[in-house]
């Protein structure tokens, strides 16, 4: 079956589908150029087209995936994302945000199937006329013709080390007995799903990144050898037959923001480091700042899934044994990418803000931190596709015995 990623990023989304060998990945839509580099180097066969999805017209679209995609993925933004026109009316309202391409895509190419991802809080989104967002997502789904399902996904129930939700909207031309997988994994112990089989225990954060080498701050590289062999399962399954860790490179801390980090245990944030070693104001003269945000820069834990790997973590999470932020291959096993996935690009970037400030929009490119952290984990991707291609393989069955039947 082959596939068409849309708002695809780096292709984490996709990734996972191409993992379970029943899928062909044939292309992909990206608005920025880094994520469109990585998505390319690592589906070399699929046609990527780089730009704004709105500006290309059905005929472009349909002449360059000619491969016509029988399932189209995507994670378009909604809520509070209108399109640059604020005119165009309530900016909450997912029909004046690029949900509306991703509908255009399902009338251009009428998928088998289409399959949406989005923040968990999207199901409790209302319009200004107080008309639930989800509810407008899955009426505008349905006038295409589909059977429509959501859920909100855990990614620990998949195997994914990582505390992370997401709302998931399946919409089929035919109808589906159950659309969305049943947990393999749990972070409790032997635990059962709820057809009474024995689950997995969910990898921690130290399961999924204590074989990489170990670097200090300012250390690493793009490409290094391996320095010991995989501890566990999940490390043999992310390696596969990666002779090399890729973008593995640590962050250039000062001696100042090292020495602060060496003071905190796990679980302490910036907001519990002494106060000589608590952040500086910008131009204040060496004034401490009074704005500590608690959520940066919080030492996790080892033997706990980490906390939700964010496009900015980079400066959310310290490692729970070295005075260092992640690198982005930890970011990377914690969201379960695997190593020869290689990710294009500078590992960070000036903040966007600011260069939209200075009128330096043609710099602003989505990092290696931040294709990582918007990306769908694989893992909870491949689970999807595993249980999408079983359902849609049962019914072919169901049709043929049907058939013979008559």
């Amino acid at each position: 079956m082959k596939i068409l990623d849309t708002f695809a990023g780096a292709g984490g989304f996709s990734l996972g589908f191409d993992l379970t060998g029943n899928y062909e990945i044939v292309g992909a839509i990206e608005y920025d150029k880094w994520a469109g580099e990585t998505f390319k180097f690592n589906h070399p066969n699929a046609t990527v087209l780089v730009g704004d999805i709105q500006q290309y017209s059905e005929d472009i679209l349909l002449n360059t995936f000619k491969d016509k995609p029988d399932i189209i993925l995507g994670g378009p933004p909604c809520q509070g994302f209108s399109i640059a026109n604020r005119k165009a009316g309530d900016p909450s309202d997912p029909r004046n945000s690029l949900f509306k391409e991703f509908v255009r895509l399902g009338k251009i190419f009428q998928p088998q199937v289409m399959i949406m991802e989005n923040v968990p809080n999207l199901i409790k989104a209302r319009t200004h006329d107080k008309e639930l967002v989800i509810d407008i997502i899955i009426s505008e789904l349905k006038d295409l013709g589909y059977n429509v399902y959501h859920t909100i996904l855990s990614a620990t129930d998949f195997g994914v080390p990582q505390i992370r939700r997401r709302l998931v909207v399946v919409a089929s031309q035919q109808p589906l007995n159950n659309p969305f997988p049943t947990p393999s994994h749990s972070v409790e112990p032997s635990s059962m799903n709820l057809f009474g089989e024995i689950v997995l225990r969910t990898p921690t954060l130290w399961d999924a990144i204590s074989d990489l080498p170990q670097i200090e701050a300012c250390e690493g590289g793009e490409e290094m050898k391996y320095t010991s062999s995989p501890h566990n399962v999940f490390q043999k399954t992310l390696r596969g037959n990666s002779k090399k860790v890729f973008n593995h490179v640590a962050m250039r801390h000062s001696k100042r923001m090292v020495e602060r980090f060496a003071s905190m245990s796990c679980g302490d944030s910036i907001s519990d480091v002494p106060n000589h070693l608590k952040p500086i104001k910008r131009n204040g003269n060496g004034e401490f700042s009074e704005k500590v945000y608690d959520q940066n820069n919080r030492r996790m834990h080892p033997d706990r899934p980490c906390h939700t790997i964010a496009a900015s973590f980079y400066a959310n999470f310290v490692h729970p044994f070295k005075n260092r932020n992640f690198t982005p291959r930890e970011g990377a096993r914690i969201q379960t990418f695997p190593d020869w996935f290689v990710f294009k690009g500078k590992p960070t970037v000036v903040s966007h803000k600011l260069l939209q400030r200075e009128g330096r929009d043609e710099e602003k490119h989505l990092c290696q931190y931040n294709q990582i952290g918007n990306a769908v984990p694989p893992l909870l991707a491949k689970a999807l596709a595993d249980n999408l291609f079983s359902q849609i393989t049962n019914q072919r069955q169901n049709k043929c015995l049907f058939t013979e039947t008559i």
